[in-house]
């Protein structure tokens, strides 16, 4: 005779979720996580293209006095010239359009998480999905017009702005959807030791939201200094050294627009450079990248 206990191990070996290597279930999950596996790779497969080619084309064509010269004129021979206005002209531009919509979209985000509630806060959201999916071009069109026309030239000061419409949305998003993140009981916790709403915030939920935050800035960064549509409208591009801002007239060169022109050039010598600055453009989102994230951990 069976004992109560033989048929209750024996029922709970036959109920085992464990299963045999044959099983239908098995096999499926088998199946799964190869088709997931397969599909991560594809995901990463348009990457590594870009990535190889622009280092098989852009590596090649590397050499230290492209830092140090200006952009070379039509059909001069190759070995000359370089981009290294352009790489200024890109930091101080990407500088403006962030310290314009860093601090805006952090505060609007803010707003949207801590201090606004129900239909005013949905109608926020709405125009900031809104706003990041307009085309690039349109922000360059309506700066030019806002900006360019009526201070009589392009300059560096239109294409910051132009590139901080185009950032602000990202951060606002990035920036409410890591403030929403934040554990509740760390907010109850601030307030049941005699904090504020703004001390929470500054104290609290912004520091354990650090992270995402800038993530967040930093893809805002990358997006602006790749783009080329509103920086032809509102910064175009400059053959010389920047030597003074102030001079509204003054059109500022980006790697950008660089790229653009001299990729399309028939001269051997430009589109060589053309390569060299896209290699460049893309280190220099890597380095920020980088930076950002050895900064928080250092945090």
């Amino acid at each position: 005779m069976t004992s109560f206990s033989d048929q209750g191990q024996t029922g709970f070996a036959r109920g085992s979720l464990s299963g045999s290597s044959s099983s239908p279930r098995t096999l499926f999950n088998n199946v799964m996580n190869g088709v997931i596996f397969v599909c991560g790779a594809l995901a990463l497969l348009p990457l590594l293209l870009v990535l190889s080619y622009l280092l098989i084309k852009g590596f090649g064509s590397l050499r230290l006095s492209l830092f140090t010269e200006l952009p070379p004129a039509a059909g001069r021979e190759v070995g000359t010239g370089g981009f290294g206005n352009a790489i200024i002209g890109t930091i101080i531009m990407v500088g403006i359009g962030a310290f314009i919509s860093v601090p805006i979209g952090v505060a609007a985000a803010v707003y949207l998480t801590e201090f606004s509630k129900g239909k005013t806060a949905r109608w926020i959201r709405f125009a900031t999905n809104v706003l990041s999916g307009v085309p690039s071009i349109i922000a360059g069109v309506v700066t030019y017009s806002i900006l360019v026309v009526p201070l009589g030239g392009a300059n560096a000061y239109a294409g910051g702005v132009a590139l901080s419409i185009l950032m602000l949305p990202i951060i606002v998003r990035t920036t409410d959807e890591a403030l929403q993140l934040v554990p509740q009981d760390l907010r109850q916790a601030a307030v049941g030791v005699g904090a504020t709403n703004y001390q929470t915030v500054l104290q609290v939920v912004l520091p354990a939201a650090l992270s995402s935050i800038a993530t967040g800035i930093t893809l805002s960064l990358a997006r602006a200094a790749g783009e080329t549509a509103p920086v032809l409208f509102t910064a175009r591009f400059g053959s010389f050294w920047i030597r003074n801002l102030n001079d509204l007239s003054q059109p500022t060169p980006s790697l950008a627009v660089l790229v653009y022109n001299f990729a399309t050039s028939p001269f051997e010598n430009q589109i060589s450079i053309a390569w060299a600055a896209s290699l460049v453009l893309v280190f220099l989102v890597l380095m920020s990248t980088i930076i950002t994230r050895l900064a928080i951990r250092s945090k």
